[in-house]
């Protein structure tokens, strides 16, 4: 057994930033009476997929800082394309105003959808992207005519943000349970899982909802193929499909949010892709992106929305605009930065993953057979496996064993899961398979 000191060297200059940080910071997602046990990584920089603390410590950032840094740490062609638009135009508001980022990130967002998905509203990160679809839809609605149709739907342990509208359809009980008595009402319908091999079952679950609802409801809001924040808990195309056919039969909007798996995750830049869509009708009525899609760099998300859901607000009367901003609404330098992720799966990104997914495979098929380990899974570059037997408190041991193997990984409960960078090759494939044997050796 081998395990971390809670604290750095004492002597070390990084135990003097992480008793600052505990003072002064209070971190996110974090009870702060526990992060005494397991306290914040002093980071002082970053390069490619390893992140260095003050005294020269490293760490394999297995889960891209939250799903953010696609291509690793300072990654130089994101960094000069900031550091270009900053020596020209930081920012400007987007009210009135316009800039050639926000117009060039629009225009390659709607291509990548054949045009089905042609107009661009921007947000500052992936709960206000939510917010947003949320607003959108309910509003389409009424200048429609429509009033009564503002229910919402999700899935079971559904996750979508921490702002209150997002919340609401939200449904995993850490984040939502203690603001329950300030949210609207969702319907919470069961949610595919392939490891329950239950999406027949979800499906017709949905089915009835919609049929005897469908009058009220405005939306259903889906995590494509993989809900992230529920244990990286994944379903098939199959259900995609048949939930944008049923949302169509009964008239009510799909909102694809695609904040986590977007940007090349799954293996298709939109997870959407993997449904295969045909035309317009294929798509969701809503897509949302964040996290990836400035490469970790500056804050950003973006709903793309179709053009039956645009002219709904077309009006010479204010009331029946869509009327929600942000100080820094398609900032030039976050624009900018997507404009240079798009650049690289431009240049083949998407051909690069696939290859990455399947060294990622090879090197973890032995831990996936231990008898330790079950529902082993992957869909494109991420990975994840459930220790069943684990005792409570597992996912902080593991985070802190896996400190001391070089390795920054933060488990969902039982589930370990992975989303590094976009630089997977076969040694760093095989190291990170070792290094979680290894941590999962120290901790069961």
């Amino acid at each position: 057994m081998t395990s971390a000191t809670p604290f750095a060297d004492p002597s070390g200059v990084s135990a003097d930033w992480q008793r600052r940080s505990l003072d002064a910071i209070w971190h996110p997602c974090t009870q702060m009476a526990r992060a005494q046990h397991a306290p914040p990584l002093p980071i002082a920089r970053g390069q490619g997929a390893w992140l260095y603390d003050h005294d020269g410590r490293r760490y394999f950032d297995a889960i891209s800082s939250w799903w953010v840094n696609l291509f690793g740490h300072a990654d130089p062609g994101i960094n000069a394309a900031i550091t270009a638009q900053l020596g020209t135009l930081p920012h400007v508001m987007l009210a009135g105003c316009t800039h050639e980022p926000a117009v060039r990130l629009a225009e390659r967002l709607r291509e990548r959808t054949g045009g089905a998905l042609g107009h661009c509203s921007f947000g500052s990160d992936g709960a206000s992207a939510v917010e947003i679809a949320l607003k959108q839809s309910f509003h389409s609605w009424r200048n429609l005519g429509r009033e009564h149709k503002r229910a919402f739907v999700c899935l079971r342990h559904s996750y979508h943000g921490e702002t209150i509208g997002a919340l609401a359809v939200t449904d995993v009980a850490v984040f939502r349970d203690a603001y329950d008595p300030m949210l609207m009402r969702a319907h919470i319908v069961e949610a595919p899982d392939a490891r329950l091999d239950n999406e027949a079952h979800a499906l017709e679950a949905m089915r009835t909802l919609l049929a005897e609802k469908h009058a009220d409801i405005a939306a259903v809001i889906v995590e494509p193929l993989v809900q992230g924040a529920a244990g990286m808990v994944m379903h098939s195309p199959d259900y995609l499909r048949a939930l944008r056919r049923l949302c169509r039969e009964h008239e009510v909007h799909l909102i694809a949010d695609e904040i986590a798996v977007g940007c090349g995750r799954t293996g298709t830049f939109f997870a959407w892709e993997h449904t295969t869509p045909a035309s317009a009708q294929d798509w969701p009525d809503f897509l949302l992106l964040s996290k990836g899609i400035t490469g970790g760099t500056l804050p950003l998300s973006l709903v793309l929305t179709t053009d039956a859901v645009f002219q709904a607000f077309w009006s010479e009367d204010p009331a029946r605009g869509f009327l929600h901003s942000h100080s820094y609404t398609g900032n030039a330098l976050a624009c900018a930065a997507a404009n240079a992720v798009l650049d690289r799966f431009d240049a083949g990104q998407t051909e690069d993953n696939a290859q990455q997914a399947a060294w990622l495979a090879e090197a973890f098929a032995p831990l996936a057979a231990d008898a330790r380990v079950a529902h082993w899974r992957q869909r494109g570059t991420i990975v994840a496996f459930d220790v069943p037997d684990a005792a409570p408190g597992f996912a902080e041991r593991f985070h802190m064993a896996g400190r001391a193997r070089e390795l920054l990984i933060r488990p969902i409960g039982r589930t370990v899961y992975l989303m590094p960078p976009y630089l997977i090759d076969p040694p760093i494939a095989a190291w990170l398979a070792q290094a979680v044997q290894d941590t999962l050796n120290d901790v069961v």
